[in-house]
């Protein structure tokens, strides 16, 4: 298969910025200063790795204004380079494709609806009266529960469980062993024994949110647990019910949340 490259000139043109150098310059992959190769582009985000800026074999680089002249090399010249790094990286690697359609084994229940551009995989399963958005791909062995609702361009990655009656947005992205909408752990001391409470709430998730894998988000006991817009959450994270995650939060791996928490905006 034939890997598609971007003259500089190009990708500014796509992304903003402004090139020094050589226009033309043809690229075909990212990579980091110290081990980029020709065709590839680097970036730098810090002046402590001048010395590898001056030694990369990168054929462009990626800078702040900073930096604008600190090397000869075709460069595209920007306001934040880690950002424009991010972006260049998704243009040059974005999330497969997958046709869309039902594989013939996927279960699904009554009254279910599912967009004919999604993609369902192998042995998916999905509840009597879920809405499936479009572009939405839900991969080999999810299991989405009864009355749930996920927006369009979801990618539910293998294996991901969302119980029932759970409300997600747009732009979802949930990796292969996240949880959400399990019984938040309530239970009532009575007569030497615990008593459960049944968890009626449910988890309601905004758009652009991200999940990382073996994340478990309980559902509310009785109102819901609420995840905002944007929030980006990583690996083996416990949200126990009840909890409110404000937007553009980010959490890194193996943090556990209290019930009941209440975590503010751009945390």
């Amino acid at each position: 298969m034939t890997q598609t490259t971007h003259s500089l000139a190009e990708i500014a043109a796509l992304l903003g910025g402004r090139v020094l150098g050589d226009a033309d310059t043809r690229i075909r992959q990212i990579a980091t200063l110290d081990h980029a190769e020709t065709g590839e582009i680097a970036f730098l985000t810090s002046g402590k790795y001048r010395a590898q800026l001056d030694a990369t074999r990168a054929s462009a680089v990626i800078l702040g204004e900073a930096e604008a002249e600190a090397t000869v090399l075709p460069r595209i010249v920007c306001a934040n380079p880690y950002a424009y790094f991010a972006r260049v990286s998704t243009l040059f690697n974005p999330p497969a494709a997958l046709p869309a359609g039902v594989h013939p084994s996927a279960v699904v229940g009554e009254g279910a609806e599912i967009d004919p551009s999604a993609h369902i995989g192998p042995h998916v399963t999905i509840g009597a009266g879920a809405r499936i958005g479009a572009g939405c791909i839900i991969m080999a062995g999810c299991s989405i529960g009864r009355r749930t609702r996920i927006g369009a361009n979801g990618r539910l990655y293998p294996r991901v469980t969302v119980y029932h009656d759970c409300v997600i947005g747009d732009n979802f992205i949930a990796h292969s062993g996240a949880v959400i909408g399990s019984d938040g752990f309530g239970m009532a001391w009575e007569n030497g024994r615990w008593l459960k409470i049944p968890q009626i709430g449910r988890v309601v998730i905004g758009n652009d949110v991200e999940i990382g894998a073996c994340t478990s988000i309980d559902r509310g006991a009785i109102n819901d647990t609420v995840i905002e817009d944007d929030v980006k959450l990583d690996n083996q994270i416990q949200v126990a019910h009840n909890v409110r995650i404000g937007a553009h939060t980010a959490i890194a791996g193996c943090v556990g949340i209290a019930g009941s928490a209440n975590i503010g905006r751009y945390c």
